[in-house]
């Protein structure tokens, strides 16, 4: 594991940056915004309002410092309807690495969700 990384996941809280509101945001449609900063990455979390104004989607950003001035950005769209199935894939995806791929690993800051999305949800 890449020590910048791991220096951004230790014990305890305060790793991730405060989010703010829409108030003094640099976009008018974002309500929300989370930086979590990873070694080379760093990943957003965005909330964002439709140009209506009446509902809400989430922007997953992952920027990565590809030189000394570059970065190279991937965007995931995530909409109310699919947040259920998403964060189930996600959880699934993380426990399959956690428990059957590396299961002597340390995984620093892990968060501990006591149960994913019920079948229904899905």
């Amino acid at each position: 594991m890449n020590d910048d990384y791991k220096d951004d996941y230790k014990h305890g809280g305060g790793d991730w940056d405060a989010p703010h509101s829409g108030r003094g945001s640099r976009y008018r449609d974002e309500v929300f915004s989370r930086r979590v900063p990873a070694g080379r990455r760093t990943y957003f979390f965005d909330v964002k309002t439709t140009r209506s104004g009446e509902d809400y989607f989430i922007v997953i950003t992952e920027s990565k410092r590809v030189g000394d001035q570059r970065h190279e950005k991937h965007k995931i769209f995530v909409y109310k309807e699919d947040f259920a199935k998403f964060i189930k894939g996600l959880y699934e995806a993380m426990e399959d690495v956690r428990t059957e791929r590396l299961p002597e690993y340390e995984f620093y800051g892990y968060p501990s969700m006591e149960f994913p999305p019920k079948e229904e949800d899905t």
